[in-house]
């Protein structure tokens, strides 16, 4: 229902992007969407265009000039400065730096309070791009930064519906191929180290470990699907609880590196083997992996592949700035064949 300025009001000055929002009873963000060309819901699309006609709302042409200034600063939001973020910055700091920007970062630990504090501090420092892992905990943040013209990439996992650009990697075609592998060594009672399954990619790894066994008729037995919360401590306690069964695994594929180095320290706790009594596959390559004895068999992502496409993803949108038109990267990764998997005896 439209709600009415009182008159003295509306003739004391113009009416304000804040004004429009109240009369039609939307979020301002929804507001800067509709003007900035965003596809947005046909009932908020018809309040606003009414708003705007009762209150003869002109947009600031002064304001609109100065968004168009650009800061030459790209925001980063990592969860953490893990091996892989580690990497990832190292090459995007060099992809960012050839078009003349700088990335402006901020760790937010996974704690939605700093995710949002986060949101507020690149808003106030007027960041052409920002770069980050989508969260449902700022959801609705997100989506009023990209209203007011804030190009958005989203890495690792999504936020759905949002009109914003994507570099993702092959998150289920890549853990069908490594729970392939183990299958094709003869392992039956194969367990999953899954990540949160409220992230995209958490899901779309396990979904890849389901794929795996439905193609060879195995279904999915609930104990061996363990939750590891993407952390070493997460692993850990997933891989005790699985030896704790009555038939243990065979063999464990880890949905992230953390939760790999978390089991391989349970199992050399539990003076278990790999791969002499159990097989490990992670995804995520790590230098470590690669010197541990045995090594370990990884899904590589394609780090400074990842790295390069939010780049140029981003030198493109500021190019052409067009806020209808979404791009949508997907990148292949590797399977690093190691010792840590063998046919089962």
């Amino acid at each position: 229902m439209i709600e009415e300025l009182g008159g003295d009001a509306a003739k004391r000055r113009p009416a304000t992007i804040l004004d429009v929002a109240k009369t039609a009873n939307v979020a301002v963000g929804t507001v800067s969407r509709y003007l900035n060309g965003y596809t947005i819901r046909r009932g908020n699309r018809e309040q606003i265009e009414a708003a705007i006609e009762a209150l003869n709302y002109k947009r600031n042409a002064v304001a609109a000039a100065m968004k168009s200034e650009l800061s030459h600063l790209v925001g980063l939001l990592v969860p953490t400065f893990d091996e892989f973020h580690g990497v990832l910055l190292e090459h995007l700091s060099r992809a960012i730096r050839r078009d003349g920007r700088a990335l402006l970062i901020y760790c937010h630990g996974a704690d939605p309070k700093i995710m949002r504090e986060a949101l507020d501090y690149f808003a106030t420092q007027r960041i052409d791009a920002l770069i980050m892992a989508g969260a449902e905990e700022v959801y609705d943040r997100v989506d009023e930064l990209i209203g007011s013209g804030l190009p958005v990439v989203f890495y690792n996992n999504d936020l759905k519906g949002l009109p914003a650009d994507r570099v993702f990697v092959e998150n289920r075609k890549a853990s069908q191929r490594a729970v392939r592998h183990l299958l094709d060594l003869g392992h039956r009672r194969i367990a999953i180290l899954s990540g949160d399954q409220h992230d995209s990619s958490g899901l779309e790894r396990y979904l890849g470990y389901v794929d795996a066994l439905g193609e060879r008729g195995i279904p999915v037995d609930p104990q061996y699907v363990v939750q590891g919360g993407w952390t070493m401590l997460g692993g850990a306690d997933g891989v005790k609880r699985l030896l704790e069964l009555e038939e243990p695994p065979t063999a464990i594929f880890s949905a992230n590196y953390p939760m790999t180095v978390g089991a391989l320290r349970c199992l050399k706790e539990q003076g278990r083997k790999v791969p002499g009594e159990i097989s490990l596959v992670s995804f995520d390559d790590v230098p470590l992996f690669g010197l541990h004895e045995p090594g370990i068999t990884a899904v590589a992502q394609p780090v400074e592949g990842i790295a390069e496409a939010m780049a140029n993803v981003i030198a493109a949108r500021l190019a052409r700035p067009d806020p209808r038109a979404s791009r949508a990267i997907i990148l292949d990764c590797d399977i690093i064949l190691r010792g840590s998997a063998r046919p089962l005896a």
